[in-house]
């Protein structure tokens, strides 16, 4: 059944119920069933949906339930609305949009390494990357055209393979550079140098997990600052015209 079906029976069958106010013993129940299913699900919020007698469940990885009031039952996907002006509207894309602008603000922005705009800035995006992705490094190659655009980009740093492999210890080294000098061991190594290692207090595993709670799966990653996750890589015309930027 695809998502769009799935969200019509769900309002078939729940048109004659009425919203309820999620209450501590409401999330209780959720929560106790929920880990009926699975011990290791962490609960990141519950809090009612568009749809009456449905809550919206996010889990801590990212992902949306949506749990009738008995916790019986729940379904794993999209929810949309048919609406007059906009036509199918993804509610659910809507709340993780949200929730992205929200984590990502949190992120200083002295632990990002940032190639700013080239004068006025139009935009902003943050770019989950490993260094070496073969699609990270030709997205560096268009980040002087991005800034020529009016673009800013920051990167967060997403070894796919997770820590204590090459590629991370090679970002870590990169994170510790100082300054300006960051940007200039990022240049290095997506450009296929090799730099020395360097240890020091570094965010890099925080940004990976960062990643990975909001839906990062593979690099590169943009996020945008509507919220709204770009994965895999773009162009930098088409970017633009996706900003609006022309």
């Amino acid at each position: 059944m695809n998502k769009l079906m799935l969200a019509a029976v769900l309002l078939v069958s729940l048109m004659g119920n009425a919203a309820m106010a999620v209450t501590d013993e409401v999330r209780d129940l959720l929560l106790q069933q929920l880990q009926k299913v699975d011990s290791r699900l962490l609960v990141k919020s519950i809090e009612d949906s568009a749809l009456p007698g449905l809550y919206e469940v996010v889990l801590e990885g990212g992902d949306f339930l949506y749990m009738d009031q008995e916790g019986k039952h729940f379904v794993v996907g999209h929810l949309y609305e048919i609406d007059p002006e906009m036509g199918l509207v993804n509610l659910t894309e809507k709340a993780q949009d949200s929730m992205r602008v929200e984590v990502m603000a949190q992120v200083p922005v002295a632990e990002q390494i940032i190639y700013p705009a080239e004068g006025e800035r139009k935009a902003t995006i943050q770019v989950f990357t490993d260094v070496d992705c073969a699609y990270c490094r030709r997205l560096h190659g268009e980040v002087p055209e991005l800034n020529k655009l009016g673009i800013q980009v920051n990167y967060l740093a997403f070894p796919r393979g997770g820590p204590n492999t090459a590629t991370y210890n090679t970002m870590v080294s990169v994170w510790c550079g100082e300054g300006d000098e960051r940007n200039e061991l990022m240049d290095k190594v997506k450009g296929g140098q090799t730099i020395s290692n360097k240890s020091c207090e570094n965010s890099v595993l925080d940004q990976f997990q960062l990643g990975q709670s909001i839906g990062v799966n593979g690099t590169p990653a943009i996020v945008l600052e509507s919220g709204a996750l770009l994965p895999g890589y773009m162009p930098a015309a088409r970017l633009a015209q996706t900003l609006g930027i022309n």
